[in-house]
């Protein structure tokens, strides 16, 4: 597989959410407490663990823009966590989760419908590394397959 990073949500994000309380639709942050599996975090790349507060609130994607384009729901810690900077690593929300969607897009941000799909978090691994190694892909978003909520961004190193 080409060389990758996972892309977090940017720490000034992370900060602004924290601080204001409020999404990138302005709405308020939804307070939730870890109760079960779930609650993957979108700065750190790490589950919430069972009794900590998690944010929930819309998050604007910056890519894809156009026709493509959509904000989708995200938890974040309620407190400070470092950002997810590993490279060449998968992160740790896309491995534990249950089915994942991979979702390539061209230097235009048009989907790449033949490069997509699907599977168990744990086994992403191929289909990102078919959609990373096609010469027409600029980036991948990786999202939960039942919801559709962004998990992460993935790009060539």
């Amino acid at each position: 597989m080409p060389h990758f990073r996972c892309v977090a949500i940017p720490t000034e994000t992370a900060a602004r959410w924290r601080a204001t309380g409020r999404d990138d639709r302005g709405q308020a942050l939804h307070r939730r407490v870890v109760d079960g599996p779930g609650f993957p975090c979108r700065h750190c790349l790490q589950l919430g663990e069972a009794g900590e507060a998690m944010l929930l609130g819309s998050y604007d994607l910056p890519h894809p823009q156009g026709v493509y384009w959509t904000p989708s729901p995200i938890f974040l810690h309620a407190r400070d966590c470092t950002r997810f900077e590993t490279p060449d690593a998968i992160a740790p929300v896309v491995l534990a989760n249950g089915m994942v969607s991979v979702r390539s897009y061209d230097a235009d941000e048009m989907c790449l419908y033949d490069l997509g799909g699907v599977s168990e978090g744990w086994e992403v691994a191929p289909l990102l590394a078919r959609a990373l190694e096609d010469p027409r892909t600029r980036f991948v978003n990786i999202h939960t397959a039942r919801p559709g909520c962004l998990l992460t961004a993935v790009e060539q190193a």
